[in-house]
């Protein structure tokens, strides 16, 4: 399973690391073979919401070669689902397998045109927002459409990592990675 995480400009990083400590234990586990992830961005350096800057070591990569797409949110998502060379690159992964948001990343998949006739959810002060990009939006901490997971809040970045997780493997693994991060909160969907 090769995953981009999609990084940008003024981004919450607590939305990307939530999922990204979460579900990268997949591999380090080997509950899933070979397990492979990049970051990626439309530009070499982005600096989150707080001021803290991050390298970017694939620019603009044609996400159709990945199995998984990972979009965090930040008030900076508002504007960003207006930039038609942010949109047009996010769209090169129309085929990839899971597509994957929390908070207002959502509206980055949504300005896609991924979420079409799909349930979703984001930030709570954000669902009139993504409304129109949807069939419906779900006021829940996460929710499954299909092959589209999206996240709500902030901290609902680790539970969709964990829910991610399960769908994929198993009640078994999705403990496992619970005792690995010392995080007791998440219930299993099972």
């Amino acid at each position: 399973m090769k995953m981009a995480y999609i990084l940008f400009d003024k981004m919450t990083t607590l939305d990307f690391v939530g999922f990204y400590e979460a579900v990268t234990w997949m591999g380090i586990l080997k509950a899933k073979e070979n397990v492979s992830w990049d970051f990626c961005s439309n530009k070499e350096q982005i600096t989150d919401d707080r001021g803290l800057t991050m390298k970017i070591n694939h620019v603009c990569p044609d996400l159709s070669v990945y199995d998984l797409i990972f979009i965090p949110g930040g008030l900076s998502t508002r504007e960003l689902r207006f930039d038609p060379d942010f949109i047009s690159w996010i769209q090169t992964a129309e085929n990839v397998e899971y597509k994957i948001s929390v908070c207002t990343g959502a509206l980055i998949l949504g300005a896609a045109g991924f979420l079409r006739g799909k349930k979703v959810t984001t930030n709570p002060s954000a669902y009139e927002l993504l409304k129109p990009y949807c069939a419906e939006v779900i006021k829940k901490r996460f929710v499954r459409d299909g092959n589209i997971f999206t996240g709500g809040g902030v901290s609902a970045s680790i539970d969709l990592g964990l829910y991610f997780i399960e769908s994929l493997t198993s009640e078994a693994v999705v403990q496992q990675v619970q005792e690995k991060m010392d995080y007791p909160y998440y219930t299993s969907m099972r």
